[in-house]
């Protein structure tokens, strides 16, 4: 057994050493900050097809990384072929983005990319969006994942869904992968302040795009309940997005000028979240919320929607309804008042099971299951 044991781990790491890592772009979106970790602890090259402005997606200096074009998204695909022509044979390939994956999957099925191919499923897009967009989605996914060696899903609800809407895939290539989260690097960024207006105040944070699907505007009125509850709290709510428009005359409507804070874009969100009397994932629907775990690395109060499978196996956080005003007005209050504010065992253990190095172990053990079937 040990001998076996010893065997594997030397696989993984000679496997290691020969992976590639592509993303669409460099904004600091979850699934792009995954990669990021994956890659600076296995030391492999990234590849971002584009290039954004202001990008504030953390790199390490050390890491290996090229953009492929500042301008259309399109250039950085055209370009994308002779990029990969280094690592066409004999490497590990894996990326996030599902239109990404498609089109590497089929330059895996013309022939073009013969090296391992990995995927990993960054939202359900199969629920979440309707007409062209999910046509489009359909279209991709049927010209590309047949060549897909391993596609990651970050919870259960996520591969059944792959799975009912993609009969073609076999089940055995679909598994299960949790988010990863470096613990450490989140604690040393929550040593930093915030802004100093802030200071002194007592206040709720949450965060995120600004878009729909992040229920902001559920919170909003949650919170125009707690507001009166609580005269000196605030609400800060961290992002920026196509809804800040209807937010803000949402807070005018509701009378908290004053009281609800959109903070737009924050470089380092995790003091807040470490300051915060209480943290809350408003969303409606999300492949898996990665802010959630961030959240609860520094703050032992934590409120969340089950807006996403796995959140409900979560311990020590409060779990409520999407989509329910009175719902999550109720766990916001019940968390203010008598939630207990003590550091939970069970809660970091959690967290410590969900590292970068477990992460891609996980996955490389999965590919090399599916290999050998």
């Amino acid at each position: 057994m040990l001998a076996e044991k010893c065997d594997y781990f030397q696989r993984m790491d000679t496997i290691s050493n020969r992976l590639l890592f592509v993303s669409m772009s460099d904004t600091a979106g979850g699934a792009e900050n995954i990669l990021c970790m994956a890659a600076g602890v296995t030391n492999s090259p990234l590849i971002f097809l584009k290039h954004v402005f202001d990008s504030r997606l953390f790199i390490p200096k050390k890491q290996e990384v090229k953009h492929l074009t500042k301008g259309a998204m399109l250039i950085g695909f055209l370009k994308l072929v002779k990029e990969l022509y280094p690592y066409r044979k004999d490497y590990t390939v894996i990326s996030t983005n599902p239109y990404l994956n498609s089109y590497l999957g089929l330059l895996k099925r013309v022939g073009y990319l013969k090296s391992n191919l990995i995927v990993r499923e960054c939202t359900s897009v199969f629920t979440r969006f309707t007409g062209l967009k999910k046509l489009s989605y359909q279209i991709a996914y049927k010209l590309g994942y047949p060549a897909v060696n391993l596609i990651v899903c970050q919870t259960g609800i996520m591969r059944n869904q792959l799975l009912a809407q993609n009969k073609f895939i076999p089940n055995d290539k679909a598994v299960i992968i949790e988010n990863p989260i470096d613990l450490n690097h989140i604690l040393r960024k929550a040593e930093a302040s915030i802004d100093e207006s802030l200071t002194d105040s007592e206040f709720i944070c949450s965060a995120g795009r600004l878009i729909p699907e992040k229920g902001f505007s559920i919170l909003i009125h949650a919170f125009e309940k707690i507001a009166q509850q609580h005269e000196n709290l605030k609400l800060l709510i961290l992002g920026e997005g196509k809804e800040r428009k209807n937010l803000n005359t949402l807070i005018k409507d509701t009378g908290l000028q004053d009281r609800v804070i959109l903070m737009g874009h924050v470089d380092n969100p995790i003091p807040y979240y470490k300051k915060a009397k209480l943290c809350v994932v408003s969303s409606i629907k999300e492949g898996f919320p990665n802010v959630l775990l961030e959240m609860m690395a520094v703050n032992d109060s934590v409120v969340s929607t089950l807006c996403a499978g796995g959140i409900e196996k979560i311990p020590s956080i409060l779990k409520v309804e999407p989509n329910n005003i009175n719902s999550l007005t109720s766990a916001i209050g019940f968390a203010l008042a008598d939630y207990p504010s003590q550091k939970n065992d069970s809660r970091q253990d959690y967290l410590k099971d969900r590292s970068p190095e477990l992460f891609i172990s996980s996955i490389l053990e999965e590919l090399h299951r599916v290999n050998s079937l």
